[in-house]
């Protein structure tokens, strides 16, 4: 900063001077020390003033570039939490539905097919309960980079939820079956490159993928119905024994649409008492009606009479089978009740299917139990058959509920015997009455020499074994003669009658001379 000490005796002179050489002020002879000094230290205080002013634009200046930076590293981290897992760093669902719209328009104008893969990972949640979650997120991420070098640069992965992964494949083929190719080659490539070994920290991994695809050329489509099919697709993948790939079926998405009407009705028909039990009699070597069996049938109010093939399946899936399950033996032993009360039925043993679901309720035989005390009944005269593969399933659990009720007097047959893979140990521990020979042996005796073989086995062991044999599935009178012949005395089947209403049954008791 300078001071002008000029002799300049007119004042515009003296201005013309401080402008043209930039000085911040003056002082005209004479001039006094005080004056000097005073004029010295406003110069510099305006210096000072000066330079603070300008350090501290210069920081509102950082800090304003600081701010920007700042907001729009949050802009940034906001838009990939919006929009990206934070786990892996894939699409997130939000962003794969945006994604998918984008396929589908560029689908639809460039005449190209594209593929939505569904991928879930088998027996994820085995892995969380078994080394932890922190094991099961280094999985994800792992499976992350090999989804990564598996697709094409411009193609989209998303972690839809959980172990659940999505891939948007674009710019396929425009014929149906050669996209069809190219999106089943990168389907096996993500299989195969997650079946390898994975190291979690100490951990050697295997995991296996089940994956659906579905494929969109319109967009019309919904992203909802896209991901739909494709999730119908993997669940079929899943069905058909994990580790696989399933394209999406159209008959397979009408199949479960009915599925899901069919749930809907088969949780009001208990409640609407629509379902009946039918009575298929068994029969001694004499013709004498000495029991039945007491089958399901479903009066559906639309469809009919459905068989138990109709829907059990569905009731097992979903649980119901445990409250249907308790109305049939309840419903039984009422039966069984009428049945005591008269001489010409009290001998009738009634036989009734458990559910392995139903058999292994931890208060199975509690539940028998209250039944056959409420309905006051003679426990020999109810039989439960059960499958080979209930039996076997918790061997020891199952020997201990059966020893359970055969001391109260439940009796017990094996159904099906033959077609499962009894171990002939297991079946001499178990309190078994009964094998019940399945009616596919039956059916072929004098039709294959081997299963007539299979068959005189089963009743040769049961004789052995002290416990009573009944064939199934009896047709014909050549069949019936053939048991009678090897030692089999007692009999179900279609030669006799089909599953009938109590009413009928009664009937056949009275044609029978039972009455």
């Amino acid at each position: 900063m300078r001071i002008l000490l000029t002799g300049y005796a007119d004042f515009q002179s003296t201005i013309n001077a401080v402008n043209n050489g930039r000085i911040y002020n003056y002082c005209n002879k004479p001039w006094n020390d005080e004056e000097l000094k005073l004029l010295v230290r406003n110069a510099l205080e305006q210096k000072r003033l000066r330079e603070e002013r300008d350090r501290l634009s210069d920081i509102v200046h950082q800090q304003n570039k600081e701010l920007k930076e700042l907001n729009e590293h949050l802009e940034e981290k906001v838009e990939h939490l919006a929009f990206y897992d934070q786990l892996t760093g894939l699409a997130n669902r939000r962003l794969l539905y945006d994604r998918i719209k984008q396929a589908l328009v560029f689908s639809a104008r460039s005449g190209r097919m594209g593929a939505l893969l569904f991928i879930d990972l088998d027996n994820f949640k085995t892995l969380n309960d078994t080394i932890g979650h922190d094991m099961g997120d280094l999985l994800l991420q792992q499976i992350t980079q090999r989804l990564r070098s598996c697709v094409r640069e411009g193609d989209t992965i998303a972690r839809l939820s959980g172990d659940e992964f999505v891939v948007i494949l674009e710019e396929l083929s425009k014929q149906g079956l050669e996209a069809a190719v190219q999106a089943e080659a990168i389907g096996n490539k993500i299989l195969n490159i997650i079946n390898q070994p994975y190291q979690l920290a100490s951990h050697d991994y295997r995991c296996t993928a089940s994956i659906g695809i579905a494929f969109f050329s319109d967009r019309d489509q919904s992203k909802e119905e896209l991901l739909k099919q494709a999730d119908i697709a993997m669940y079929q993948a899943k069905t058909a024994g994990r580790n696989t790939l399933c394209f999406f079926d159209p008959q397979v998405q009408a199949n479960l649409t009915f599925r899901v009407a069919l749930e809907t009705d088969l949780r009001l028909a208990l409640a609407e008492n629509q379902f009946k039990l039918y009575y298929q009699p068994q029969v001694n070597h004499k013709g004498k009606i000495i029991g039945a069996e007491a089958l399901i049938r479903w009066d559906h109010s639309q469809r009919g009479l459905l068989s138990p093939l109709c829907f059990i399946p569905l009731a097992e899936e979903t649980d119901l089978i445990l409250p249907i399950g308790q109305w049939v033996l309840e419903t039984a032993c009422a039966q069984i009740k009428i049945w005591e009360s008269s001489i010409h039925t009290q001998h009738l043993q009634l036989a009734v299917n458990v559910s392995a679901k139903q058999f292994h309720l931890a208060d199975f035989v509690e539940q028998v139990c209250r039944i056959l005390h409420h309905s006051a009944i003679n426990p020999k005269r109810l039989k439960l058959e059960l499958t080979e593969t209930l039996l076997l399933d918790n061997i020891d659990n199952t020997i201990f509920k059966m020893k359970a009720l055969r001391e109260i007097g439940v009796h017990f047959s094996m159904d099906d015997f033959g077609t499962g893979y009894s171990s002939l140990s297991y079946l001499t521990q178990l309190p078994l009455n009964q094998l019940k020979i399945d009616q596919s042996f039956v059916r072929n005796i004098g039709v294959q020499t081997t299963d007539a073989v299979i068959v005189q086995t089963i009743i040769g062991m049961s004789n052995n074994l002290n416990m009573e044999v009944i064939a199934e599935g009896v047709e014909t009178e050549e069949q019936r003669k053939f048991l009678e012949q090897h030692n089999c005395l007692t009999y179900q089947g279609f030669l006799f009658s089909k599953p009938v209403l109590i009413e009928q049954f009664e009937s056949l008791m009275t044609q029978n001379n039972q009455y």
